[in-house]
């Protein structure tokens, strides 16, 4: 008698091949469950202020940290999709644009995105002074300025800027900048260097060693710069590596800054305080009187405190010829008890005292 033949068995599993059936079935629960979580956010637009944001990054990282997930290429994949998670319900705030320093692909550009994500709601502005007028206005619910470069000290058009408006500083964040020369023309027939003034400055020993006859031209934007160099034989500029990429521009030397180390610290600011985090920051401006003593006795009331100062800046006062305001943060939220007592001591030693805000210290 013939045997009857049996057909093969199938070498792959049925559970290892999900249908598209159950893949929109899973997806659909994903969005409704992302449209609950924009709601809830929603509900309380309070708690979406740069620092929360921030917060809830940070409380995502340490979530997901948590779970057993099968290999860290999954673990990676993850964290990065709920970070834009994260970032997403805040952005489907009204009033949730975050206005920086433009044009896109500066580094203030760069700053706002490593802090609040790719949110739609990301909005260029063409001055410092535009950032904090569109906070007064109500026009965004926060910004992106930078404060202090490690190369070039203080940024004083932000500086200046805390003593025209009531802006709140809410969140930091130290970016390492890394300059790079672009053009589309060779090393040695460029005639022309541009960007702007801080950039030419974190970068003058190695364009003197390097491109000594070539001319510096200062821009509005290292953005601007590299638009301009797309466009002119023997032009190059000095700028990011996403605007090389923007403007298909090529990397004719990377990492041209002097300073290995070069980082500039951005201010995120807002209008609303931010709740104690257990690692906070709390920035101040003061005045003391023009006489012998009075800057070294208020500085003393910190060491008293026991407060560590992270940041101390002198600014020229406006109008006077020989007198100063001081910038200082410190370690601590401005609601610890001790950091409330030291700021009433020192209100009684100077003229003028003001909480620019406290924050989380800095995220890299």
């Amino acid at each position: 008698m013939a045997k009857t033949k049996r057909p093969a068995k199938s070498t792959q599993s049925k559970s290892t091949v999900p249908s598209s059936a159950k893949l929109a079935e899973i997806d659909l629960k994903l969005l409704q469950l992302l449209a609950a979580r924009a709601a809830l956010v929603s509900a309380e637009p309070s708690s979406a202020g740069p620092s929360s944001v921030a917060d809830a990054q940070r409380s995502m990282r340490e979530f997901i940290g948590k779970q057993k997930l099968p290999t860290p290429l999954m673990q990676a994949a993850i964290e990065s999709a709920m970070q834009h998670v994260v970032t997403t319900c805040f952005a489907s705030l009204p009033q949730s644009h975050v206005v920086y320093l433009g044009p896109e692909d500066s580094y203030s550009h760069l700053a706002a995105i490593k802090y609040f994500g790719p949110v739609p709601g990301l909005a260029p502005v063409a001055s410092i002074a535009a950032v904090f007028e569109a906070l007064v206005r109500n026009e965004a619910r926060a910004g992106v300025v930078p404060i202090e470069n490690s190369t070039d000290g203080r940024v004083v058009d932000t500086l200046g800027m805390f003593l025209k408006h009531r802006v709140r500083i809410g969140g930091e964040l130290l970016l390492p900048i890394h300059h790079n020369l672009l053009s589309r023309t060779a090393r040695a027939e460029i005639t022309e260097v541009y960007s702007k003034p801080q950039a030419l400055s974190q970068c003058r020993a190695w364009l003197a060693q390097n491109l000594p006859a070539a001319k510096l031209v200062e821009m509005s934007s290292t953005t601007a710069a590299a638009q301009l160099a797309a466009d002119r034989h023997g032009a190059a500029a000095v700028a990011s590596l996403e605007a090389a990429s923007r403007y298909g521009l090529n990397v004719i030397n990377a990492n041209i800054e002097d300073n290995r180390n070069n980082v500039t610290r951005f201010a995120i600011l807002c209008n609303e305080p931010t709740s104690p985090t257990g690692n906070d920051k709390t920035a101040l401006l003061f005045q003391v009187e023009h006489q012998p003593g009075a800057l070294a006795d208020a500085m003393n009331l910190f060491k008293k405190g026991g407060l560590n100062l992270t940041w101390i800046e002198s600014f020229p006062l406006p109008g006077s010829t020989n007198e100063y305001l001081f910038f200082v943060a410190l370690e601590g939220h401005e609601s610890e008890p001790q950091v409330v007592k030291t700021i009433h001591t020192l209100s009684k030693r100077t003229q003028r005292l003001e909480i620019l805000g406290s924050y989380p210290k800095s995220i890299r």
